[in-house]
């Protein structure tokens, strides 16, 4: 059975880390450069046989990751190794806080994460010593450097999603300004912002590098530039969308089931994770990408992989790296959709309506990660101010 855990709000935890964040550059007053990271561990005298049998002398060890598909990463490692593994779905803000304080406290039961919350990884759990990132020296070929610091085990997606049983046409949205109108008011499902740190994320990515694409988009839908008294096309984007009153869940598949259900009769489109698309096969549901949207159907993000530094267990950690670093591994969080941060395991499934993974989708900067921690509680309060 999947184990869910309860949401703590992501702006809370912005707060508590917004000053822990380290400087990237002199943008304000009295500002310094930022001290380099602490880079990806590689072993220099790496043997996977050594390490498979130091591992089985540590006994068991603990993941938490974001998807309730970490328990079957969990019976493959398991059966491959003899090494009990529990995986354990949890969100990112609640998988931090218990990581920050077990460090805190040297009683560590976490031995690693896949974590999706980059701006969080790369702003105080790697800065802080919580966790840190190894790259196996074997795959390190097959890894693009751009993947190996912090190592990223994978990208996943959100997409637009539709009902194809009550759009048999296609998509009944065809730009994402439409999404503001009124005729989509209280039409959108997707998870609460304030919750779920991949969507805030992409507003604050949107705003960093995605306004030359919404602006190209309104001038498409309407025959006019954007006029905005906001920060941004990004800016006015958002607070469009928080004023049509968007339906807030707490999870993928309420958003799918409002959607893409047989029973469903009302059109509605969901913002939701690719990973959803199995219910079309396990439940019978009718959903798709809505393919062709304006300027992009959804936004990618990454999930990394990293240990817990004061873990008990940490040649079975580095064990588990591994192996969600190798087809053989990650094929279970990749099976609905998503692209392994190794080059040479091939995209196993391509979900429907998103056959081009590079150019359908908006993209996550890594670089701008520790910025997204840094606008995360104003790009929330916005938000908040906005929806009501």
């Amino acid at each position: 059975m999947r184990r869910t855990r309860k949401i703590i709000p992501v702006a809370l935890l912005a707060l508590a880390v917004a000053a822990c964040a380290p400087s990237t550059g002199t943008d304000s007053p009295g500002s310094t450069d930022a001290a380099p990271l602490p880079s990806a561990s590689v072993d220099a005298n790496f043997d996977l046989n050594a390490l498979v049998e130091a591992a089985k002398k540590e006994g068991g060890l603990m993941v938490y990751d974001s998807s309730g598909d970490i328990e079957e990463v969990a019976k493959a490692f398991t059966a491959k190794y003899g090494i009990p593994m529990e995986g354990v779905k949890s969100d990112s803000p609640q998988t931090a806080e218990k990581m920050i304080r077990e460090h805190a406290a040297d009683n560590i039961t976490i031995d690693a994460t896949m974590f999706e919350d980059g701006g969080v990884l790369m702003g105080q759990l790697i800065p802080q010593g919580v966790v840190q990132t190894w790259v196996p020296a074997d795959l390190k070929d097959q890894i693009p450097a751009e993947n190996q610091n912090p190592l990223l085990a994978l990208s996943k997606a959100n997409v637009f999603a539709y009902n194809t049983k009550l759009s048999p046409d296609g998509c009944p949205v065809k730009n994402i300004w439409d999404l503001t109108e009124p005729e989509w008011a209280g039409k959108l499902v997707m998870q609460d912002p304030l919750g779920k740190p991949t969507v805030l994320s992409f507003f604050t990515q949107l705003d960093a590098h995605g306004n030359q694409a919404l602006e190209q988009a309104y001038q498409t839908k309407y025959g006019k530039p954007l006029e905005t008294k906001e920060k941004s096309a990004a800016y006015e984007w958002v607070k469009r969308l928080s004023v049509n009153k968007p339906v807030l869940t707490g999870s993928d598949e309420d958003i799918s089931g409002s959607v893409g259900a047989p029973n469903t009769t009302d059109k509605k489109i969901g913002f939701m994770s690719i990973a959803k698309f199995r219910n079309n096969d396990d439940k019978g549901y009718n959903q798709a990408t809505c393919a062709g949207m304006a300027p992009f159907v959804g936004n990618s993000y990454p999930k990394f992989a990293a240990i817990a530094t004061k873990t008990k267990h940490p040649n079975a950690a580095k064990l588990f790296v591994h192996f969600i670093m190798t087809e053989e591994g990650v094929k279970h969080e990749i099976g609905e959709g998503g692209v392994s941060g190794n080059a040479s395991v091939k995209p196993l499934v391509i979900p429907t309506g998103l056959d081009d993974w590079q150019n359908q989708l908006f993209h996550t900067d890594p670089a701008r990660l520790v910025d997204d921690l840094r606008s995360r509680q104003t790009i929330s309060d916005f938000w908040r101010v906005n929806h009501g």
